[in-house]
């Protein structure tokens, strides 16, 4: 099953509600088209809610493995909603070990959801991952359209792919990263990467 905007909010309803019940509470910071759609920036459905990090006692985890008590609990809301066992899908943490955009965490938005508060990725920072996505897997992926919704302008791809050249700096990304510039319009954009 696919989630919508309504559908991902009641999930996320039913899981905060779950965890209240049992006594916990959880910090998640999430990115993505999931992301997108609690921002009210996308429409296209997802399957999962990406999970970049966990906030644990003011600082930032990695986010796989999940706490085991919200991986059960996320499995049992799951099942009732018909959801993929992995909905809540750690991927995206590996960006924690990279680093963030320069004030990411003050770019983010929070919504509670019982014993669960879900922090939403600002729109720059969505589009900095956005277009490092769009960059590894190609323009043809779902993460351009997403991409474009955000309506980024030149300076913000540009931003965005000068702090992913400090994750990888190797000339095969960086074309990478210039062939992802080029089809989103901006002109000679090797030469604008300095």
């Amino acid at each position: 099953m696919t989630l919508d905007k309504d559908s991902l909010e009641q999930a996320l309803a039913a899981l905060g509600e779950v965890l209240l019940e049992r006594g916990l509470n959880y910090e998640i910071i999430v990115v993505g088209g999931s992301g997108l759609l609690l921002l009210g920036t996308s429409v296209r459905p997802t399957k999962d809610l990406d999970v970049l990090a966990v906030v644990e006692r003011g600082g930032l985890s990695i986010a796989d493995p999940l706490p085991t008590p919200l991986i059960t609990a996320a499995k049992d809301v799951g099942n009732t909603f018909g959801l993929a066992g992995d909905w809540l899908n750690p991927g995206p943490t590996s960006l924690l070990e990279l680093g963030f955009p320069e004030g990411f965490e003050d770019r983010l938005t929070a919504r509670r959801f019982g014993g669960l508060v879900v922090q939403i990725a600002g729109r720059v920072d969505q589009i900095f991952f956005k277009l490092y996505a769009t960059a590894d897997m190609g323009p043809g992926s779902k993460h351009l359209e997403d991409l474009i919704r955000l309506t980024p302008t030149e300076s913000e791809l540009l931003d965005a792919a000068h702090w992913m050249s400090t994750h990888d700096p190797s000339v095969g990304f960086r074309q990478m990263i210039v062939r992802a510039l080029s089809h989103l319009g901006v002109d000679d954009a090797d030469a604008k990467l300095g």
